[in-house]
């Protein structure tokens, strides 16, 4: 048998499949709309647009409502007759000495209130013995209305400003003196068994640890319990009162000027609007690392 001489062909390795590019989560994942995902942040401009654009419509419903006819006058004032009266209590009845005094007690009472009650929450969050002698009461005089007081400050303190003044304070004092401790008793604790592992003693756990960390929380407080004072005010300056934008009220009430009403409390809500927006600014710029 003859042998083959033919020398044996090298053998060419099978050509392998090409990879599949490769595809991202996000490619592969369905298109979606980024603005209406659940937390999607949005730009600046669109927030503003988007806050302007519900005034722009609740002004123009009001407007369809009350200058249609469909509502009367004497419910509802139309957003140009609401305007009038509001040039009329500048100009004629000195609207803004009203202003004024409800700005004084607003801020008068709420800074009394944070004044007693942030180092009394520091302290209830921070020891829990001072937390349980003190938190059964506080927690209690938290649900009581601040009017039903009135009666009360009214024998105590007359009807002066110092009646008014104690409102505010007690519908302040309870809620800020229970938020801040939970947020000083919320404080991680490694970091605290960090500052004892480096040698600082309990004066320095609070000094150093406790209340720096807490303290973008306790200005968020702060910032949300002086909306509420405002609620207060108005409480405080229906009876009893012969200034302020609650006695202005009053006064518009019987003389059924809904124009009036309404603009007294369009004049407190951008009062207090400009305030919220104050003290978020101002916390931002304190505490910018709380970002972080």
């Amino acid at each position: 048998m003859q042998a083959s001489s033919s020398k044996a062909l090298p053998q060419v390795p099978p050509r392998s499949a090409a990879p599949a590019p490769a595809v991202s989560p996000q490619a592969a994942a369905p298109a979606r709309r980024r603005s209406l995902a659940p937390l999607e942040p949005i730009s600046g401009r669109a927030r503003v647009l988007l806050g302007l654009g519900f005034f722009v419509a609740f002004v123009l419903v009001w407007s369809i409502a009350t200058i249609g006819g469909f509502v009367p006058p004497t419910f509802l004032a139309s957003p140009p007759a609401m305007l009038k009266e509001g040039w009329m209590l500048f100009a004629e009845f000195g609207f803004i000495g009203d202003i004024g005094m409800t700005v004084w007690r607003v801020f008068g009472g709420f800074l009394l209130a944070a004044v007693f009650a942030v180092p009394l929450g520091i302290a209830m969050g921070t020891w829990k013995t001072v937390e349980a002698f003190f938190e059964p009461f506080v927690s209690f005089c938290r649900y009581l209305p601040a009017s039903a007081f009135i009666p009360l400050l009214i024998l105590w303190a007359g009807l002066g400003e110092m009646q008014k003044l104690l409102v505010i304070f007690i519908g302040s004092f309870f809620q800020i003196v229970l938020m801040v401790a939970v947020t000083v008793g919320g404080a991680r604790r490694d970091l605290v068994e960090a500052a004892y592992t480096l040698g600082a003693k309990s004066r320095g756990i609070v000094a150093r640890v406790l209340i720096p960390g807490a303290a973008p929380g306790i200005a968020e407080t702060l910032r949300l319990v002086l909306g509420w004072a405002w609620t207060y005010v108005i409480v405080a300056e229906l009876i009893g009162s012969s200034s302020g934008i609650g006695h202005m009220i009053t006064d518009s009430q019987a003389l059924l000027n809904t124009g009036q009403i309404i603009f007294g409390i369009i004049v407190i809500g951008v009062i207090g609007l400009v305030s919220d927006f104050a003290f978020k600014a101002l916390n931002r710029r304190l505490f910018a690392w709380a970002a972080l």
